[in-house]
């Protein structure tokens, strides 16, 4: 259990005050001499901070979420990664959520895949063997598809297809992505 205890009399702004962290390990951490104390990121995950707002950020390293719609049968890249100018290879695992509340119906995917880049910016990465794709749908929503693709501009693309049911469904997708590089 974390906790933050503010030592001394004053609290916010001008005080004498010190924070001291206790995270999971029983150890608590206090300020150094200028009244910081530094969060580093590990084991996959990242610590942003923003002074302006007091905020501090803790996500996980190299995730990407996003959101879209779609109406009818188009397509849409929900998630774009740029592969860089570094050669190498990514692995990828996404969990895509579909969802009509018009019929009600609701569509699931996961894909998982390998993609290797020459790093040339203005080429077209290789997807490696074949990607797994499994799909949980209702009626509804069978014809929908979602898949990974890699364009000319050396991106990563997760695209999802809406139905061809009719009357048009109104599906709200969100994805989650994580991956692993390596050069």
């Amino acid at each position: 259990m974390s906790q933050i205890y503010l030592k001394g009399s004053g609290g916010g702004g001008g005080g004498t005050g010190i924070l001291t962290i206790t995270g999971n390990n029983p150890s608590a951490v206090g300020a150094n001499s200028s009244n910081n104390i530094f969060l580093k990121g590990i084991n996959g995950l990242n610590v942003k901070g923003t002074p302006a707002s007091f905020l501090l950020e803790i996500s996980p390293e190299n995730a990407i979420v996003a959101t879209g719609q779609t109406v009818g049968a188009v397509t849409l890249d929900l998630i774009t990664l740029p592969l860089g100018t570094t050669p190498g290879t990514y692995t990828i695992d996404c969990s895509i959520a579909g969802f009509d509340s018009t019929t009600p119906a609701g569509i699931g995917y996961t894909i998982v895949g390998a993609v290797r880049t020459t790093g040339v910016v203005a080429s077209t990465a290789t997807l490696l063997n074949s990607q797994a794709v499994d799909s949980f749908e209702e009626p509804p929503t069978s014809t929908c598809a979602g898949t990974l693709v890699v364009d000319a501009s050396n991106n990563l693309i997760i695209q999802v297809l809406g139905s061809a049911f009719l009357p048009l469904q109104t599906i709200n997708w969100k994805a989650s992505l994580t991956y692993i590089f390596v050069s």
